[in-house]
């Protein structure tokens, strides 16, 4: 089952790595260990955030994904269900027409 994740980045410690020189070395230490299909940074709203596309095969893999961006930049993370059009589309809606 594909997620949108939803990630916030605090201040601290992603401005001490930076500082530091070594942000990027750790942010690629954690999508190699998440592998998202798709990763996109942003700020959002207040501050650096960052959204991608993981496909999971059961809720006990959630902790592979959240662990990593807390552990390593106290990250609040947050999960949206993801369907393709297909999906949506096979999920029977019509059957809800008569409600």
């Amino acid at each position: 089952m594909k997620f949108i994740v939803e990630v916030e980045f605090p201040v601290e410690p992603f401005n001490t790595l930076v500082r530091k020189g070594v942000a990027g070395e750790k942010v690629g230490e954690v999508l190699g260990a998440i592998k998202p299909e798709v990763c996109y940074f942003t700020d959002n709203g207040v501050g650096r955030g960052a959204m991608m596309i993981v496909d999971l095969d059961n809720a006990s893999q959630v902790p592979h994904v959240t662990e990593p961006l807390m552990l390593t930049f106290d990250a609040s993370v947050n999960y949206r269900i993801a369907m393709a059009p297909e999906e949506l589309q096979a999920a029977g809606l019509d059957r809800y027409a008569e409600m």
